[in-house]
């Protein structure tokens, strides 16, 4: 009986490792030589982007506008996402939206939260102050703020406190970087509901986010002037702050990262550094740069699905 158990067990084994093989990873979408390009192939429709506002399936459970944080009369609230029937706590996943921290919603990254809810994670979308509202660091505290949130209240919502990831894109990408790399600077922290709780998360997701806001580029845009709230030649120390790549430490979590090459927002660079001080420090990273994209690349399908699948690949490896 145990002879079979064990032959069972190993021709499973092979089956799993078998399917695995013939799925093969896909190549990098084939992007365009420049943005008058991309533009006209949109304008064709030749290239389809995603429904932004999908339809939750009824095989997930909705937590619509829960409160993490009160900053006065501001409500600031999070969205959860639970696959039904959930038998054990697995892996929570913590997207925050891009919008030159000065616009967005926790709905805009919709596509995301079902489809990982429906691959077995809890995902959840945050709200946080806007740089019209409050200045850096504001929306850090108030991201780390629903980070503690999240896992104080991991039970309630079958969450592995555990395993955390953040995920974000254009600002939203800064934030989660902010997360994921400051975890014990408590200057960055604010006053939260769950102070004692750690904000620490165990993987980052950086779509096309800002990493270095010290550049001739960042410090010349208004919108990041917005952010700081004055001119760099003002408060070059608090740029440096504001800044990811100069917190990375070799202890920081593993962190993906995606990045289109004709990015007018966010240039391409600002990731390159990333990736280069990461690997400088031991801390894995994978980095996916691809050829002829721009900001906000993971609008169109073809780019969409190809992030889905390394972001799933990288969730498995580091949270499950």
């Amino acid at each position: 009986m145990q002879y079979r158990r064990t032959l069972i067990f190993i021709l499973t084994f092979m089956l799993i490792c078998s399917a695995r093989a013939g799925q093969h990873a896909p190549k990098p979408p084939r992007g365009y030589a420049n943005h008058t390009l991309l533009k006209a192939a949109a304008a064709l429709k030749l290239l389809k982007l995603v429904d932004l506002k999908p339809e939750v399936p009824e095989n997930l459970n909705v937590y619509k506008d829960l409160e993490y944080k009160r900053v006065g009369d501001h409500s600031l609230k999070l969205d959860i996402y639970q696959p039904k029937n959930l038998r054990h706590p697995v892996p929570g996943l913590i997207f925050i939206h891009g919008g030159s921290w000065k616009s967005g919603h926790k709905e805009d990254y919709l596509v995301y939260l079902i489809a990982f809810a429906e691959r077995g994670y809890v995902t959840a979308s945050i709200t946080y102050r806007f740089s019209q509202e409050a200045i850096f660091p504001a929306a850090v505290a108030d991201a780390k703020c629903a980070v503690r949130y999240i896992r104080a209240h991991a039970k309630e919502y079958s969450i592995d406190p555990e395993k955390l990831a953040v995920i974000g894109g254009s600002a939203g990408g800064h934030l989660a970087l902010m997360i994921g790399y400051s975890s014990e600077v408590s200057s960055l922290d604010g006053k939260c509901s769950a102070d004692s709780v750690s904000s620490r998360v165990q993987a980052v997701v950086d779509l096309y986010g800002p990493t270095d806001l010290t550049t001739d580029f960042a410090i010349s845009k208004k919108v990041v002037q917005d952010f700081m709230g004055k001119p760099y030649t003002e408060a070059k120390e608090i740029y440096r702050a504001a800044s990811p790549l100069f917190y990375a430490t070799a202890d920081d979590p593993p962190t993906l990262i995606f990045h289109g090459t004709i990015d007018k927002v966010v240039p391409v660079k600002q990731s390159d550094r990333l990736k280069a001080k990461l690997d400088s420090l031991g801390v894995p990273c994978e980095y996916h740069k691809l050829k002829g994209w721009p900001h906000t690349m993971d609008a169109a399908v073809p780019v969409n699905k190809y992030c889905q699948y390394y972001m799933n690949e990288f969730f498995n490896k580091y949270l499950k």
